[in-house]
């Protein structure tokens, strides 16, 4: 099947797409009324909320060079050398597993409340090991981890082949919503020419805050970009992250450096892996740099303090296409009387201002701002708001 998909914008002054080209597999207009009209007669895959925020990746081009599920040959590549089968840089398999034999060579899939998003092109069937691409993507197989529970709920079975959307899941953030197309194109009229990627899916704190700073002072503009699809239990929701966000860009950053969109994937806390993932769809989004601080994308003790980083050093900067800016642990110290880290700061831990989540959650929850060395008062107040709703 073959349809005319909106064009990408071009960009002539941005960094290149991962793979050199920004794909779409979105259909509009009387392309999208006809492959909405095939994928009604076909079988139906219900996608699970992590393989829809893939599809939706997928769709928009911020998997570039990505345009469909994974087939064999990229599936075990990505496995074994974290590339795909071209060589391209390529850290997680992003594949269709499913719990029951799909004999069609062409199917419709649909949203988890049965709404239709895509027709897929099915163009190989095999099987995957759960336990080992846990192993080899998680480093552990471990229920306990959340991406891997999400995988071992999943069937064993894998179709593979491209994607025709016609549809997208329902839009609860508004404008913030934008394809990598869209950034692109609002960085380009910002006049950026090197703009800076964060990671998030936690209010950002004061640590947060001078790593972005930092970063801030050798680039043109910073693409504030937090995930908005799954999370595990116990994580702030989108909504209030959002709040949180906007306090701090009205009151403490530069409304001209920064561009503030939200990113549609759903966690994995892959590690070290989800953060190459990360670095790579954000180059798609126009992203020539990139944040990697401690234990970026972890979760529990399942990786070490600085693994993320060190994961990246089998890759080679032509390879990656972009900078990777690595950042230790940052604080808040009283001697210094300032934001710092181990490779700024002389002095102990005594001297620094750290509180774990377990406190901070506390505090909150009775109504107590943390310190200003710790949280923007702005920040802790729609929090705290949100810790005590219903009191």
């Amino acid at each position: 099947m073959s349809t005319t998909l909106e064009a990408p914008t071009a960009t002539t002054t941005l960094v290149q797409p991962h793979g050199g080209e920004l794909v779409n597999r979105l259909a509009i207009g009387a392309d999208a009324a006809t492959l909405r009209a095939r994928a009604e007669t076909l079988p139906v895959v219900t996608l699970t909320d992590t393989q829809a925020a893939d599809l939706e990746m997928i769709a928009v081009g911020a998997m570039s060079p990505i345009e469909g599920f994974l087939d064999l040959a990229d599936y075990e590549s990505v496995l074994n050398r974290a590339r795909l089968a071209s060589g391209a840089v390529w850290s997680l398999p992003i594949t269709l597993r499913v719990n029951e034999d799909v004999a069609a060579d062409e199917v419709a899939l649909a949203a988890p409340d049965g709404q239709l998003l895509a027709v897929m092109e099915i163009t190989e069937r095999y099987m995957g090991d759960k336990n080992r691409e846990a192993e080899l993507v998680y480093g552990t197989t471990d229920a306990g981890h959340p991406g891997v529970a999400i995988l071992m709920a999943q069937g064993d079975s894998i179709l593979a082949g491209p994607i025709h959307a016609f549809d997208r899941m329902p839009n609860l953030f508004g404008e913030y919503l934008q394809t990598p197309a869209e950034t692109r194109a609002a960085f380009e009229a910002n006049g950026w020419k090197t703009v800076v990627g964060f990671q998030t899916r936690n209010p950002i704190h004061r640590a947060h805050e001078y790593i972005l700073k930092t970063a801030m002072e050798i680039v043109d503009g910073l693409l504030l970009h937090p995930l908005v699809g799954r999370t595990k239990d116990g994580d702030i929701s989108a909504d209030v992250r959002m709040k949180c966000y906007d306090v701090l860009l009205e009151n403490y950053f530069p409304a001209n450096r920064v561009h503030l969109a939200v990113y549609p994937a759903a966690m994995r806390y892959a590690g070290p892996r989800e953060a190459v993932f990360h670095a790579m769809t954000r180059k798609n989004y126009g992203c020539s740099h990139f944040i990697v601080g401690r234990d970026h994308a972890g979760v529990g003790s399942y990786y070490t303090t600085y693994q993320a980083q060190e994961f990246f050093e089998q890759f080679t900067a032509e390879e990656l296409g972009m900078t990777i800016l690595k950042f230790e642990h940052s604080f808040f110290c009283t001697t210094c009387e300032g934001m710092g880290s181990a490779k700024t700061c002389p002095h102990g831990s005594e001297d620094h201002v750290f509180l774990s989540g377990t406190k901070v959650r506390e505090m909150l929850g009775n109504g107590e701002k943390p310190p200003v060395q710790f949280s923007r008062p702005e920040v802790a107040q729609v929090l705290i708001d949100e810790y005590t709703k219903g009191e």
